[in-house]
Parts: C-alpha cells; structure tokens; sequence
C-alpha cells in the first residue's frame, strides 16, 4: 500500500502564505498607521483612505480568484500574486506620499485577495484529494500567527525607522517566506478537475441554488458584522476606557492572540459537531462579542469583544469555506472564490455606512449596533443551510 503524503509540510505551506499576505500585507497597516500618522507620511484621513483602497485591492483579488478558478489557473496566477504582493511591499518602503501609497495598497490588496483565496482552495482540493478535508482549517493558523508577528515587528522596530522605511521589516520578511511556501505547493498532486461523481444527471454549474443561497446571504453578514470591531475597536477603546488603560494601546494585541487558536478550536468543533452546527454557534459568539461592546461599558466590554471576535471570526472563515465544497464538490474553489469576494463586498460596504452614520450624528460606539444586525442576519440565514457532516 502506498504511504499516504505528509500533511505537516502543505498546511505549514498555506499557513505560511497566509501569514505573509495577511499578516505582513493586509494586518500590519493597523499598528502602523499611529506611527505613519506621527512621522507626516500620512494624515488621519489619508490613513483611512489607504485603509480604503487596499479593502478594494482585497475585493478586485477575490473576483480575480473567481475568474481563474480552475487548478491548472491557480498554479499559474498564484505565483505571480505571490510576486506582486512581494513588489508592491518593497515599494512600500519608498513610498513618501500618500497618492503612492494608495496606488501600492490597492497592489497589495489585489495580492492579497488571490492568495487569501487561491492557496486554501489549491489545499482544500489536495486534502479532498487525500481524504483528509478535516485538516483543512488548520492553514489559516498563518493568520493568528501573521497578526502577532506584525505587532511584534511595529514595536521592535520602533525608534529605529521612520516614515516609509517602517516598512522594510515586512517587506525583507516576505521574500523568503513567500518564496518557500511556493515551493512547497507547487509540488501537490491536484487533478485539475473534480473526480467525475456516478449520477445520472450531470452536476449544476450554478454558484446559487436552495443549498448554497442561504450560505452566501449568511456570509455577508459575517464580512460587515466582523470588519467594524477589527476596524475601529482600539478607536471604542480609546473613547470608553480610562486614559493609560492597557487596552488603549493593547486591545489590538489581544485580538491577535486570541486569534491564534482560532483555526484549531473551529476546525475541530467542526469536525466534531459537523461544520454547519458550528458555523452557527461561530455567529452566535462573534454577536455576543459586539454586544458585549455595546451593552457592557468600560473595558470589560471592550475585552470581550476582543476576545470573541478575535477568537471567532477565521472559523466563520474556514467553516464557510469548507461547507461550501461539501455542497457543491465539484466547484470548490469557484465557490471558495465568490464567497470571499462577497465577504470582501461587504466588509468595505462596513466602514462606509459607519462613516455615513458618523456625518448623520451618530457615535463611532452606536455604529457596532451595525454589526451586530449583520451577525444576527446571518444566523438567521445560516438556520436555513442543510446540515452536513
């Protein structure tokens, strides 16, 4: 009997990338921006704008990711995504305006989107392939890991760089590590097709139908209800909390810890409880955490929705992903693509309408009301998804 491939060395490969493009790409603006801000590289409405453009890059990615669905496509496009997210963060570290860094936030995001979507599906099939699908979840570790890493290099390297150079840290990290977990994944053995599946009526090419609708109406809600405490909890924190308090300048690190787990615990509540019962109980914690922000004043509050929606929101991620395939096997990584895509939708739609409430009179608190309601619309819609092992 042949020996069945080493798990270890792929999923470290995905968590790897994962880490570089979401870690060191997308994540580690958010420590950044205090100090981009300080050294005049940029103003607090230009950070926002930059914040805004690099969303978009996410979303255009993700449509990309859709377009080149196919396996043979991802072994073409991915590397190249891999390149750009690479080039486009040593020009960061050039950057000495705001207009040129939008341009290179927007590359950086289109990088970002590809991969984030590209290198689990590529895996996702590999595992299927395997019969191993129940590891799966265990690639975006590379997340809670990248989200620690990223704060860790802010603050060591603080004192030392300033303005665009702050960059380079991320920057001369990425090139290794990206080049390696290419390596690793351009070695799977992935059919570029789905094993054809014994039935009399060959299967649907359709993204919707009554299985899959109520998945995606539930995932939308999960990109805005998510995107407003990862966004602008250390802001809440800095309104509501005692000037001094640790979670002033620490509710971003707790979030990052708290993700670290995440992967593990989900992956494994799905697989023991069956992935769509856990799907429901993720939306059911990432609610309480917003709420917990908004009904429970001062940092307690504050701590716990750090918690939960750190804790919560890369199982919303993984689960989705891989409950999608079960339903249509055949067109995982297209699925896998058009969710996030939409995820990606309605995250960027989140700060929108929260900045429209602000110029309405609202609060930047009052605004989590916001996601709260996109979290409970999706678990109203995640009831309606068939229940699958």
């Amino acid at each position: 009997m042949p020996q069945r491939p080493a798990l270890f060395p792929v999923l470290l490969a995905g968590a790897v990338l994962l880490l570089v493009v979401h870690g060191l790409g997308r994540f580690i603006y958010t420590p950044l921006l205090p100090w981009l801000v300080e050294d005049g590289l940029l103003s607090v409405q230009q950070g926002a704008s930059t914040a805004t453009w690099n969303y978009l890059g996410y979303l255009v990615g993700a449509l990309l990711a859709v377009r080149w669905h196919r396996v043979a496509q991802i072994r073409r496009s991915l590397p190249w995504a891999l390149v750009l997210h690479v080039a486009s963060t040593l020009g960061q570290t050039q950057a000495e305006s705001a207009e040129v860094l939008y341009a290179l936030r927007l590359l950086n995001g289109i990088s970002n989107g590809l991969v984030f979507v590209q290198a689990p599906s590529l895996i996702l099939e590999w595992l299927a392939r395997q019969r191993r699908v129940s590891s799966s979840g265990l690639v975006y570790l590379g997340v809670g890991v990248g989200l620690i890493l990223s704060s860790l290099l802010v603050s060591l390297s603080d004192g030392l760089l300033q303005g665009a150079d702050r960059w380079w840290p991320a920057a001369l990290l990425s090139v290794p590590l990206a080049w390696w977990g290419w390596r690793q994944l351009a070695r799977l053995d992935v059919a570029d097709q789905a094993p054809a599946t014994p039935s009399a009526t060959a299967p649907s090419g359709r993204l919707l139908d009554r299985a899959s609708t109520p998945l995606f109406l539930s995932y939308a809600g999960a990109g805005m209800g998510y995107i407003l405490p990862m966004t602008f909890l250390p802001m809440v924190a800095r309104l509501q909390v005692e000037p001094g308090d640790f979670l002033i300048s620490g509710s971003w690190m707790v979030v990052a810890i708290a993700t670290l787990p995440a992967p593990w615990l989900w992956n494994r509540l799905g697989v023991m409880f069956g992935d769509t019962l856990a799907l429901r109980l993720s939306y059911v914690t990432q609610l309480l955490g917003v709420l917990a922000a908004l009904l429970i004043p001062g940092a307690v509050g504050i701590l716990l929705c750090a918690v939960l929606v750190g804790g919560t929101f890369l199982g919303t991620v993984l689960l989705t992903q891989r409950l999608a395939r079960t339903l249509h096997p055949h067109q995982g990584p297209r699925l896998s693509a058009a969710l996030i895509a939409l995820y990606g939708l309605t995250q960027l739609a989140g700060p929108w309408l929260t900045g429209l409430w602000l110029g309405m009179g609202g609060t930047l608190h009052s605004a989590f009301w916001l996601g709260a309601g996109a979290l409970l619309w999706g678990l109203v819609w995640m009831m309606a998804v068939p229940r699958r092992g």
